[in-house]
């Protein structure tokens, strides 16, 4: 490790807060690429880098690759690995919904395959790291250029039941990667060299070792005009060469660090309690330009949460009260004590290009909760729906089964405990985007 410039205490603590939430979404999508690419003994292993891993059924509790995950849209998987060589994306001809978005080390967009920018023909999209800029995308559709040297894809291809697998199989099938040598049949270059992967630990988040891990991922993200003064601030405290060991700090500079942390959880918390729906969340780099705290309320709110174009997400926690007997606006939701509803008035259901979606997540590990009918989300295309006499749609969210046949057809079951609930909208008309449509209040109900 180099000697680090050993700054005042002030200046290190102010450093720390903001390099952790702006390297946050970095190592929350490092747990999940450390799962799915590297360790080939965890369950979620898709097979290191350059394969696609699908998941054509529908998700149930026992998936956690990924909170908040959703069953509108099944992920097909991929991480990219562009320090030798530029890859190849392959999509087939499909005219279901479908879009892989590449995302950056840090999560933002490198852009977007699918139906909404590319369209639904076949095409082959060139992807090219920071090492290979000015590279020609001649005979290509399309070129994505990321500004880090590891890329991971989430696609997501649209599903209309269980009964609809077979057909979305196949499409998945379709979506292939492969290095630029291979696709043009030329000899590969040198392979880049095998990293030592550091082994994640949840603890790393709120220890000194998360700068460690940030030391680590730095060498695959060459600093960027926008992070020059920060990157330079970590380099005085020797984060960024690859070779960061707290231990070797003064104990008053380790702890001005450890007392960073705090502020920025603290600052954190505050900012996500006060967000309530995706927009200036999720994106391209240039979407959400240094608003690095949105980037981080989006990492928790939904790791890989798509840009309000593609897909508008809101969600609820508390109640919005009053509604019914003992509603209280901002009570957290229970479904041990308490039932409630969700009312769509007569034509003012979610304006939605494709489709959309309410779903239900049990907290704190914002995942599906086990229910006896296998109902984890209930939408615009969950059959036999009700509609109220006015033409509204009214959803019952509850744990107990409803008796009556119309709230059980809109029973969308919540579990016997805190949850969450989250709406989302696929290709949003512009009266979402602009405000003009509200989604409407979730209160308590019989």
């Amino acid at each position: 490790m180099g000697n680090p410039v050993l700054v005042d205490e002030a200046t290190v603590r102010g450093t720390a807060a903001e390099a952790w939430i702006w390297a946050l979404p970095m190592l929350e999508n490092y747990r999940t690429l450390y799962a799915q690419a590297v360790d080939d003994a965890d369950p979620r292993y898709v097979g290191g880098f350059g394969v696609f891993r699908h998941y054509p059924h529908p998700f149930t509790p026992a998936n956690t690759d990924v909170v908040t995950p959703n069953n509108d849209t099944p992920y097909s998987w991929a991480w990219l690995d562009l320090r030798a060589e530029p890859w190849v994306l392959e999509v087939p001809a499909t005219d279901r919904y479908h879009v892989l978005p590449l995302h950056d080390l840090d999560t933002c967009y490198v852009g977007f395959v699918g139906s909404r920018t590319t369209g639904n023909g076949a095409g082959r999209h060139l992807v090219l790291g920071p090492d290979h800029r000015g590279m020609s995308g001649e005979g290509f559709d399309g070129v994505l250029h990321a500004d880090t040297r590891l890329v991971g894809i989430v696609g997501r291809t649209y599903l209309a039941g269980p009964e609809d697998v077979p057909a979305l199989e196949q499409v998945q099938a379709g979506y292939r990667l492969r290095p630029l040598s291979a696709h043009l049949g030329t000899e590969p270059p040198p392979p880049a060299p095998d990293p030592v992967w550091p082994v994640w630990r949840e603890e790393v988040l709120d220890s000194l070792e998360f700068f460690s891990f940030l030391d680590f991922l730095l060498g695959f993200f060459p600093a960027l005009p926008a992070d020059t003064d920060l990157r330079r601030r970590l380099a005085e405290l020797g984060i960024g060469a690859g070779d960061f060991e707290p231990a070797a700090l003064p104990l008053e500079i380790r702890g001005a660090m450890a007392r960073g942390i705090a502020d920025a959880r603290t600052r954190l918390s505050g900012a996500v309690a006060g967000s309530h729906d995706s927009t200036a969340l999720f994106g391209t780099r240039v979407q959400l330009g240094t608003d690095h705290l949105g980037r981080a309320i989006g990492v928790l709110r939904g790791l890989y949460g798509l840009p309000v174009e593609e897909a508008w997400y809101t969600g609820w926690t508390t109640e919005d009260g009053p509604g019914g007997p003992g509603g209280a606006v901002g009570r957290p939701l229970d479904g041990s004590v308490r039932s409630y509803t969700l009312r769509f008035p007569p034509g003012g259901r979610p304006p939605a290009r494709y489709f959309w979606s309410v779903t239900v997540y049990g907290l704190p590990d914002q995942l599906l909760a086990a229910n006896p009918i296998d109902r984890y989300a209930i939408g615009d295309r969950t059959p036999g729906l009700a509609a109220d006499e006015d033409g509204g749609l009214t959803l019952r969210l509850r744990h107990e089964r409803p008796e009556d046949p119309r709230e059980l057809a809109n029973w969308l079951p919540v579990p016997a405990g805190p949850f969450m609930a989250v709406l989302r909208v696929y290709g949003p008309e512009p009266t979402v985007l602009d405000g003009r449509w509200q989604r409407p209040p979730l209160i308590v109900g019989p």
